[in-house]
């Protein structure tokens, strides 16, 4: 179907103030391009509990936000969220919208991520951050809600990367109800159709991605599959996966790949394409109707998944 007429105004909007692309300057200047759109998305549901935490890691301890619900609910499970931004942009502050929509919508408590950015901290510096949490997290998850219950791990675009990657690195000994996987980065290959397709005039170029690789990790590592997950021989052991790509995003084509790499591979997975989406759209709810129908989807498919498994 056509680009969403919202979408298409919301670019049109861009272009009309003159706002860059997300690789038009430096690290920092992607950082505050980030935090000044945060006004624009509206704001979140009020939820019963907001708590800064530090996770123990391997570096210096890992930021976190712990976001509970209304006082008196039982949470059913843990959602470990990390957050998007090309690894090397994106904030507990900048995701404070969407964990608040996953409490209020999934009846989970949600545990959001500021694992260290690139270039200043390159891979795997972030993925042992995204390990290391969620290690803590299965581990300390009675503490964090009062009681055990099960945890998913969620992720979008580069985010996504790290969830799956890390997840990988993790198993068996970490054992998660779900992965949920926004628009994921799997693959560093950028001739791909959607590459193709959908290089310009959308939230993310195909220009971003090849320069947010290159702060991320050395060009001989873009084959390892700890960032390209899609090149991982096997797959097979991970959780469940529910995946949704959008339709206009250069990161489609891969995502669907994956999806479907993970299904030969034995994983149980759920995957669907946002029609007349395009990437970030998650963080959009608020503006865009069909945006706020598939995180509904999504907390409702995570609301499933720790009801349904083992106590």
């Amino acid at each position: 179907m056509p680009l969403h007429p919202l979408i298409v105004d919301m670019m049109a909007a861009a272009r009309a103030v003159g706002k860059p692309a997300l690789s038009a300057g430096s690290p920092d200047d992607l950082r505050q391009l980030m935090a000044s759109g945060r006004a624009a998305l509206g704001r979140g549901p009020e939820v019963g509990e907001v708590r800064e935490l530090r996770i123990p890691s391997r570096s210096q301890g890992v930021p976190a936000r712990l976001y509970r619900g209304i006082s008196g609910r039982q949470e059913r499970g843990l959602i470990v969220y990390v957050h998007g931004g090309g690894w090397v942009g994106g904030s507990l502050d900048d995701y404070d919208l969407l964990a608040r929509a996953l409490v209020d919508r999934s009846g989970c408590a949600v545990l959001s991520v500021d694992y260290r950015l690139a270039p200043e901290h390159r891979f795997p510096a972030g993925l042992h951050d995204v390990e290391d949490s969620i290690v803590w997290a299965t581990a300390h998850v009675h503490e964090l809600v009062d009681k055990h219950v099960p945890v998913v791990v969620a992720g979008d675009s580069a985010g996504a990367n790290l969830v799956t990657v890390a997840l990988k690195a993790l198993q068996p000994a970490v054992q998660v109800a779900m992965q949920c996987l926004f628009y994921p980065v799997t693959d560093t290959d950028v001739q791909r159709q959607s590459y193709r397709d959908f290089a310009e005039g959308l939230p993310l170029l195909a220009r971003d991605m090849v320069w947010f690789m290159a702060h991320y990790a050395s060009p001989e590592e873009h084959s390892d599959p700890r960032v390209a997950p899609l090149r991982d021989a096997r797959l097979g052991g991970l959780p469940p996966a529910w995946i949704t790509t959008a339709e206009y995003d250069v990161l489609r084509d891969e995502g669907e790949d994956y999806a479907q790499r993970l299904l030969e591979a034995g994983v149980p997975v759920s995957l669907t394409r946002a029609e007349g989406m395009a990437h970030g759209f998650i963080r959009w709810f608020n503006l865009v109707p069909e945006a706020d129908a598939v995180l509904t989807t999504a907390c409702r498919a995570m609301a499933e998944a720790c009801e349904a498994a083992p106590s």
